[in-house]
């Protein structure tokens, strides 16, 4: 038996996730939001974070849209295994580095918008029932749905909380 609530939990904890970790930002004088931390770490400020997410937002709208269309997506992306994640993603920090804060947070605001746009496509049974769009393989879509919002979210927060006490 599937839970009634499952999507409406997983909106409401992406939603309030994502306040949260634009609170933390917005908790750091303006003028202090863009400085990078010294840490061994691949992201040293808040728009490494953040630039982080929006692109795997991007990943999983494609991944979303050419499965929907009756393709089978490669991922995580073309060129990448899922064993060569930490190589996808330095490549992800190396490709936002000229970004903005300003600009990292209206790209980030709008792919989370899209991506809760998604989810609200479906009915409860259709996220929670795995198998149930081929592409999923033997998943769901509320695995690849809570994996790039509400829980790589918590992942954000910790990382900015971080960085918002180094400043």
């Amino acid at each position: 038996m599937i839970a009634e609530n499952e999507k409406e939990i997983l909106l409401l904890n992406s939603d309030k996730n994502f306040k949260s970790l634009l609170e933390i930002i917005e908790s750091v004088p303006s003028r202090k939001r863009c400085i990078s931390i010294e840490t061994g770490e691949r992201d040293k400020n808040f728009r490494d974070v953040l630039m982080h997410l929006y692109e795997w937002h991007v990943m999983l709208e494609r991944w979303y849209r050419e499965g929907m269309d009756g393709d089978i997506p490669f991922m995580p992306a073309p060129g990448f295994k899922w064993s060569t994640i930490k190589l996808l993603n330095m490549q992800i920090w190396e490709n936002y580095q000229d970004v903005t804060l300003n600009q990292a947070i209206k790209k980030l605001t709008l792919s989370h918008e899209r991506v809760m746009n998604l989810i609200k496509l479906h009915n409860n049974e259709e996220i929670m029932t795995k198998k149930c769009y081929k592409w999923t393989k033997t998943s769901n879509l509320y695995s690849y749905f809570a994996a790039n919002t509400s829980n790589h979210y918590i992942w954000a927060i910790k990382k900015c909380e971080v960085i918002a006490k180094s400043i």
